[in-house]
């Protein structure tokens, strides 16, 4: 079984395998600032799988979300059952959310990717992938970068792509491609 391997099987059960050590850094984690650079992934194996590298160029932010279950007050007045739902429906995944605050701290820098480091009761941590455009677009395999710019504003990042409804092909999903936008105006002219 080969070292990452091994991270991932600690990773699937933390509070098991990894015990006080994830508890003490979601600690830290809480008391410091919403969006901070790291030095090194906390998830090697998830960092390498998302494209990370430890080359110049390529830089790691942890971002803490303020959980919540999204809800609208409850409605006072009215009896009829369609009133009583309380769930508000969001556009957007937290991991969505995470990486544009992690692209409006560092403007300069392009979001690959993102991942899930932690819960707690009030906060969800995630690590965001940033590459700075002139650096890593002179490696062979990155130069497609070299002529993008707010890919997750665009939702163009798996976090993105995912919560848009872009996760399959074929039947089922013919109203969201190109957009569910496009689609509904599509009849419209």
């Amino acid at each position: 079984m080969s070292l990452y391997s091994q991270v991932k099987q600690l990773w699937k059960k933390p509070k098991e395998s990894l015990g006080t050590l994830v508890q003490e850094r979601l600690v830290t984690w809480r008391e410091g600032n919403s969006v901070v650079r790291i030095e090194r992934p906390t998830r090697i194996d998830r960092a390498r799988s998302l494209g990370y590298k430890a080359k110049q160029g390529y830089v790691l932010a942890r971002v803490r979300l303020g959980k919540s279950n999204r809800q609208r007050p409850k409605i006072r007045k009215g009896r009829r059952s369609k009133h009583m739902r309380r769930k508000k429906i969001v556009g957007k995944s937290y991991q969505w959310i995470a990486e544009e605050r992690a692209q409006k701290k560092y403007p300069n820098c392009e979001i690959l990717n993102s991942y899930q480091i932690g819960v707690d009761g009030t906060h969800k941590f995630y690590e965001v992938i940033l590459v700075d455009r002139e650096l890593v677009s002179k490696y062979k395999d990155m130069k497609w970068l070299k002529n993008t710019s707010g890919r997750v504003y665009r939702g163009l990042t798996s976090a993105g792509r995912k919560s848009r409804g872009l996760a399959g092909k074929g039947k089922g999903y013919e109203k969201v491609r190109p957009s569910l936008r496009a689609h509904r105006n599509r009849g419209k002219s």
